[in-house]
């Protein structure tokens, strides 16, 4: 499946976490207020921008329109590059931009490597891999909201890899992909996340990838993701 026909079905995802009336304009980058938005934090502002076009989601009608203002001349490929972004977003605190990356089936290459064991998404042995890493780590791999199994890497009786996903809106599986920090530059984030990402094109899901650091990124396309946006959360100054 091309890039083409993916698309509009990420862009009505992504309208439906938005929780307002929304949708993707031909260009440039659409902004409503949206309290309950799940794009981005309570009272912060959420942008998603892909192939070009944006929308975005403001916790109340003053942000919007400050929101608005600032990104009125903006196109938005300039907000992928993070400095980019930092001037010309009113923000106090921002997340992102993260790569948005998604995997058609076709095009999926799998990856081989160490045994991996299949596991119920909540055993118990999964939180000691999670206290080896860093808060933000975890919050950015997500892993205790699994809703798919976990395929996971031991060494001995530890876990030092593991990866699966938690269903999303419209049959999106976003993938989750946490390894130890002692077992990084091994590629075993790619092997437990190959695993993961044949469960869920198996089960005819539409596996979605969120990357911050480089590293994931190039698993992610190692495997076979395209990058097609970005996601900005920002809390107004």
């Amino acid at each position: 499946m091309p890039d083409s026909q993916i698309l509009p079905s990420v862009r009505e995802m992504w309208a439906q976490i938005a929780a307002s009336p929304v949708v993707f304009p031909d260009d440039g980058i659409s902004i409503v207020t949206s309290p309950r938005s799940r794009m981005c934090p309570p009272g912060w502002v959420g942008l998603v921008l892909l192939a070009g076009a944006g929308i975005g989601t403001a916790p109340d009608d003053a942000t919007a329109d400050a929101v608005r203002t600032a990104l009125a001349d903006c196109p938005p490929e300039r907000l992928r590059d993070p400095s980019e972004a930092a001037k010309v977003l009113p923000a106090g605190e921002m997340l992102g931009p993260v790569t948005l990356a998604y995997l058609a089936s076709d095009s999926f290459r799998p990856s081989s490597g160490p045994a991996v064991e299949q596991l119920p998404a909540d055993h118990p042995d999964l939180k000691a891999l999670e206290n080896q890493c860093s808060p933000e780590e975890r919050h950015e791999a997500s892993i205790g909201e699994l809703t798919s199994p976990v395929f996971a890497i031991r060494e001995g009786r530890d876990i030092i890899a593991a990866a699966g996903y938690v269903a999303w809106l419209r049959a999106t599986a976003h993938m989750a992909i946490l390894t130890a920090p002692r077992a990084r530059g091994q590629g075993l984030a790619k092997v437990t996340a190959s695993s993961a990402v044949a469960h869920a094109v198996a089960a005819r899901m539409l596996p979605q990838w969120r990357a911050r650091v480089p590293a994931s990124q190039q698993v992610a396309r190692a495997l076979g993701f395209a990058e097609l946006g970005v996601q900005i959360r920002l809390k107004i100054a």
